[in-house]
Order: C-alpha cells, then sequence, then structure tokens
C-alpha cells in the first residue's frame, strides 16, 4: 500500500470514528441514550461470552465438563433493557439481591427466566417474592429455620411447585456476613428436608471474603459441609450444589468444585446505586 492508499484509508477510519461518536453523543437525549445503551449491551454480551469460555476452561482444569457448572448473571441495579439483550444472547439464568428490584424487572422480561434470588431475605418479603415472581427457580440464600418456614408456609398456599433453595453457609466468620454457622449447617439442612415439604433442599451457598485472601479457605469449608451433609442426610454429594465464586474468583471456584457462580459486574459492568435498596 503505498502512501497516497495509506491517507485515504486513515481519513476513511477517522470518519468512521466520527460518525460513531456523533451517533452516541446525539443531540436528543433520548438518541443519545439508546445510543450508549446499545453500546453497553453489546459490551455485556460479549463479557457473557467471555465469563463463560472462563467457565469452560476451569471446569477442565478439574476434570469436568462446562454444562456440569451453572452460571447466574446477577444483574442487581441493572435495567431491564440490558438484561433482555443478555437473554437474547442465550442466557436464562439470571439473580438479583432485592425483592422489589426483582419483582419489578420479571414482568418486563420473558417467562422463561429462571431467576435466583441471592440477597438477604427478611420475613415480610416472602410473599411479594412468590407471588411477584411465578417464575422464581430458587431462594440461594435461607439462613435459619424462620425463614425456611415462611417459603414452605407461602409455597405451600399459593399452590406453587417445591421451591428449590440453597442452605447459605457463613465460611468467613464475618458478623456482618449472612449465613449459618458452618457447624449449623447440618441442622437447618434437615430441618428443610424434613419439616419443609414445599421446598426442595438443593446445595449449599457462600460468599468469601471481600478482598479473597481467605477464599480457598471458605471454599474449602464449604466442601466440608457438603460431605458431612450427605453422609447425614444419606444422599450423594452429586445432588447437593455449591453455589460459591463471584466476579473475582469463579475460575477458583468451579476449580473447587462450584457448581454455581454468580457472576454480576464482570458481566453488566459496575454497578450503580443511586439510592439506598432495601429488600
Amino acid at each position: 500500500m503505498n502512501n497516497l492508499e495509506k491517507s485515504v484509508e486513515e481519513e476513511k477510519r477517522k470518519n468512521e470514528e466520527e460518525d460513531l461518536s456523533s451517533a452516541v453523543q446525539a443531540t436528543d437525549p433520548s438518541d443519545s441514550g439508546m445510543a450508549a445503551a446499545s453500546a453497553t449491551d453489546g459490551v455485556a454480551a460479549t463479557a457473557l461470552r467471555s465469563v463463560l469460555h472462563r467457565i469452560q476452561h476451569a471446569a477442565e482444569r478439574s476434570g469436568r465438563r462446562s454444562d456440569q457448572v451453572r452460571l447466574v448473571a446477577v444483574s442487581k441495579t441493572k435495567p431491564v433493557s440490558l438484561v433482555k439483550q443478555v437473554y437474547d444472547a442465550g442466557h436464562r439464568s439470571f439473580g438479583e439481591n432485592y425483592v422489589q428490584e426483582l419483582v419489578d424487572k420479571a414482568p418486563q422480561l420473558p417467562d422463561d427466566i429462571e431467576w435466583h434470588f441471592i440477597g438477604n431475605l427478611q420475613s415480610n418479603k416472602v410473599k411479594p417474592l412468590l407471588t411477584g415472581v411465578p417464575n422464581l427457580a430458587m431462594v440461594e440464600t435461607v439462613d435459619d429455620e424462620k425463614i425456611a418456614n415462611q417459603l414452605n408456609r407461602v409455597a405451600g398456599n399459593i399452590g406453587r411447585k417445591p421451591l428449590k433453595v440453597f442452605i447459605q453457609v457463613n465460611t468467613s466468620g464475618e458478623e456482618t456476613k449472612s449465613g449459618v454457622e458452618p457447624e449449623g449447617c447440618l441442622e437447618l439442612v434437615k430441618h428443610v428436608t424434613s419439616n419443609c415439604p414445599n421446598l426442595e433442599f438443593c446445595g449449599l451457598m457462600t460468599i468469601g471474603m471481600p478482598d479473597y485472601t481467605s477464599t480457598p479457605d471458605n471454599f474449602k469449608t464449604l466442601a466440608r459441609c457438603r460431605s458431612e451433609v450427605c453422609k447425614a442426610v444419606e444422599i450423594s454429594e452429586d445432588q447437593c450444589e455449591l453455589s460459591m465464586g463471584m466476579s473475582g474468583d469463579f475460575e477458583l471456584a468451579v476449580e473447587m468444585g462450584s457448581t454455581n457462580v454468580r457472576v454480576g459486574s464482570t458481566i453488566f459492568g459496575a454497578r450503580e446505586y443511586p439510592k439506598k435498596q432495601t429488600n
């Protein structure tokens, strides 16, 4: 390519970039928002594929197939339009932390989404959650008998099929973190399996330390809890999932046996909190 041809190509590239910039910076605010959202949505779909690829390799490193690991795309604080773009990319499992946000979003999205509730759940929010989200697939944060009993009661009253649940275990010992202590895990599992016919016990869940310093120990503790539970209630470990791993540590979690990873910001970008949200 001679210098003239290079100059023409460079000018063409600059014009294309300016055209794209103009589209994003449209004078009409609604046009600008749509263009910006479109660009972000594309990034989210690309990020989803990257995360799935990373999960596949982590699973292979642990001697498992990638279809033995579920990716829950955590969409808290993100708009319905962004969730829909990830849905259109073929994904179906999504997670939310706040009851009201999930109740607001779910009716606006396809009903074949499998919603996971992954936030702290208060007893007075159980009925709005279960009645407002018919396609709620799982509650991952059952951490005491009171919330288990309320979920069981409401699920029975509305006549839905048994609700899948994980028992949340506080493996890091942090006082500010929800979850039953590891030594109380088995007792709570037994309560759910023996006294809550409208709940289906599916596994254990944990959240590692924010700085990841003790993450391997947290994951090992959850695996030990699973071994204890499976032996006591006489089920195979394949029947007891491990939900562990988030954006910063999901590959390690998969390598250490996780069957369910909860990934938000790596897919959807940094979260924005315009105002304090509560359950």
